[in-house]
């Protein structure tokens, strides 16, 4: 099997990094990468010189049985895929509802990897809950450094300086990193989830659980959290704007897959939490948790500077390539073992991940 590594126009990481990429040349496969791919990701050509074959992207594209992205390739790139092969990367179907509009007309075979089930066979392939967990670390990291104050509490001849309190909103893969971030550097934190079942992961980190009685859960909703009673959602709202106009930094992740984020920050916050204060939106590629949030962009509001950056794993890049790569060589030996046993259309992830073209009920 020909393998191919495309690079990433937009993005500093490249989906399979050198070690990677040998133990695919060590299963036997031949391995392509294009020129440069791995630069921006402080991998250069040089250290896949002994596993990989360099290429041009249009002769990667024309000749690799399977091409790896993590973003899905432009239209004059797809144009150059061949009908017979396949392409693993990321639709962002979840955050894109027009994201497979560019496959029409194309007959190769599309894979996302963000559609990967959140299963214990497929912990390995969890490309979100590894970028989850490398976004609620960052946003910790960045918050702290638009945050004018210590996070810890100090003592000092000039003075005590209490320490920050954090609100974590949404208590998943990434909250539960910021928590432990945040912790780590000694900041108060407490955090909001509507799923009661992350209460004891957020009290064993040493936060605080916000609890909202009432919350609807759904145990086949694959970990993540599902829309709410009206009523619901205003005690929510009540609970949330009490704690976060209290709150020094506010880390928001809550999402619920394939719908808008719930709206938990609004106008109203903001405008009554105090000057200096921080808030940091993970969420901001579905609409935000805040009403004030713009992915891509970090804005300041009644001085509360307010962070959005949906793609805050990316700048983590050496480890963001390492995981992903480690996610894809994981799926990719699971999906060659099915297709050799001639059962690609029975195995729950190969049909979760396959796009394109459509699967028949």
């Amino acid at each position: 099997m020909t393998i191919g590594i495309l690079g990433e126009a937009e993005l500093p990481i490249v989906s399979m990094v050198p070690d990677t990429a040998a133990r695919l040349k060590k299963a036997e496969h031949r391995v392509f990468i294009e020129e440069g791919a791995g630069l921006a990701a402080g991998f250069p050509d040089r250290l896949y010189a002994e596993v990989a074959t360099l290429k041009s992207r249009s002769a990667l594209l024309m000749e690799s049985d399977i091409i790896l992205s993590v973003q899905v390739p432009s239209l004059a790139d797809l144009a150059q895929i061949r009908p017979d092969a396949t392409l693993i990367t990321n639709t962002e179907i979840y955050a894109n509802s027009d994201a497979l509009k560019a496959f029409e007309g194309f007959s190769f075979t599309v894979l996302s990897m963000d559609e990967i089930p959140r299963t214990s066979l497929a912990q390995s392939m969890d490309v979100l809950s590894s970028m989850a967990s490398l976004s609620g670390y960052r946003a910790v990291l960045e918050a702290s450094t638009l945050f004018t104050r210590y996070f810890p509490m100090m003592i000092t001849a000039a003075g005590s300086i209490k320490p920050a309190k954090v609100l974590v909103l949404g208590a998943g893969v990434a909250g539960l990193q910021a928590i432990a971030t945040a912790k780590r550097l000694g900041a108060q934190v407490e955090a909001f989830d509507v799923r009661s079942a992350v209460k004891e992961e957020v009290q064993s980190l040493g936060a605080r659980f916000v609890e909202v009685p009432g919350a609807k859960e759904d145990g086949a909703a694959g970990g993540y959290a599902v829309e709410q009673s009206a009523d619901y959602l205003a005690r929510q709202k009540e609970e949330v704007q009490r704690r976060a106009v209290q709150s020094d930094i506010i880390i928001a992740t809550a999402q619920i897959r394939g719908k808008r984020a719930p709206l938990l920050i609004t106008e109203e916050t903001i405008q009554s939490m105090r000057p200096g204060s921080v808030v940091v939106d993970l969420a901001a590629s579905t609409g935000g948790n805040c009403a004030y949030t713009q992915d891509g962009k970090c804005i300041e509001v009644n001085g509360v500077h307010i962070l959005g950056n949906s793609r805050l794993a990316y700048s983590m890049r050496q480890d963001a390539s390492l995981l992903y790569g480690n996610n894809v060589y994981h799926f990719l030996t699971h999906y060659l073992k099915q297709a050799e046993q001639s059962s690609l259309m029975q195995d729950e992830i190969c049909r979760a991940v396959r796009v394109h073209p459509k699967i028949e009920p």
